[in-house]
């Protein structure tokens, strides 16, 4: 790999760890399309990439929340285990679905529509903070649920399980925010790691590429935390809401063969 796309991937990574640190929707939103659209990669080895390289992300922001007590750790164990066998289904879809690119470029497509629309809703709502908690309400089967599901997306797709397992946290077991990150990210990691493996057993992870933009990710999630402070999120929300809706469309159209100007 040239030393020119080594750092222009490292810069990529840096920029999805400041976003995913203000959004708190993790980094592979931003990696994802990059990887496709900007370094051309074919679609499932930028799935294979993404998802390896967000281990390195959810395992060290798994240690800062650790370190503020910040993990609601019987939430962490249902929904890692349930959510480990949920991508292990999701990775043997993904051997049936590798040579459908269109529906691939379809599911990753409703799946950007969805974090888009997420975050427009929140910008233009500003909505009201939930006291915080020290544990994540709601049964063990509800979180299995959760886990599972979520974990097969995971296994598909590739992406984190910031997108996902903190807005179901948040409206679905109504969980503190503070909360919800903290416990994402340890929940995710088993399904990041067991997706990863069936991608890298297909030859589909640019490893080298995974690295690079992990070690960006981790730079960039401290900054964006950094800057949390000093910039109104509903602001931020709604303004990578609508850059989000552009790539979850173009995604789809591409997956229904459509062509449009801009797309």
């Amino acid at each position: 790999m040239e030393p020119l796309i080594v750092v222009a991937l490292l810069i990529a990574g840096l920029i999805a760890g400041i976003i995913g640190g203000l959004l708190g929707t993790g980094g592979c939103v931003i990696m994802l399309p990059s990887l496709v659209y900007l370094f051309d990669y074919p679609l499932p080895i930028a799935i294979g990439t993404t998802v390896t390289a967000v281990i390195l992300t959810a395992a060290s922001g798994t240690i800062a929340h650790l370190r503020i007590k910040n993990v609601d750790f019987k939430t962490v164990k249902v929904v890692g285990i349930s959510g480990s066998i949920g991508a292990i289904a999701g990775s043997i879809l993904f051997f049936y679905l590798v040579s459908e690119i269109w529906l691939l470029n379809l599911i990753l497509g409703f799946s950007f529509l969805y974090i888009s629309l997420r975050m427009i809703y929140e910008g233009a709502k500003r909505p009201k903070m939930i006291k915080e908690e020290k544990e994540i309400p709601g049964s063990g089967i509800s979180k299995s649920l959760i886990g599972f599901i979520i974990g097969v997306i995971t296994g598909i797709v590739g992406l984190g399980g910031g997108y996902a397992l903190v807005p179901s946290f948040i409206y679905l077991l109504h969980s503190s925010v503070k909360i919800a990150v903290g416990t994402s990210l340890p929940s995710f990691i088993s399904m990041a790691i067991i997706s990863g493996i069936f991608k890298w057993y297909q030859g589909l992870v640019d490893i080298l590429a995974a690295i690079v933009l992990g070690i960006g990710t981790i730079i960039g999630a401290q900054i964006g935390a950094r800057i949390v402070p000093k910039v109104p999120a509903w602001a931020i929300k709604l303004i990578f809401g609508i850059v989000f809706l552009y790539v979850s469309l173009k995604f789809v159209f591409q997956g229904l063969g459509i062509k449009i100007p801009g797309f």
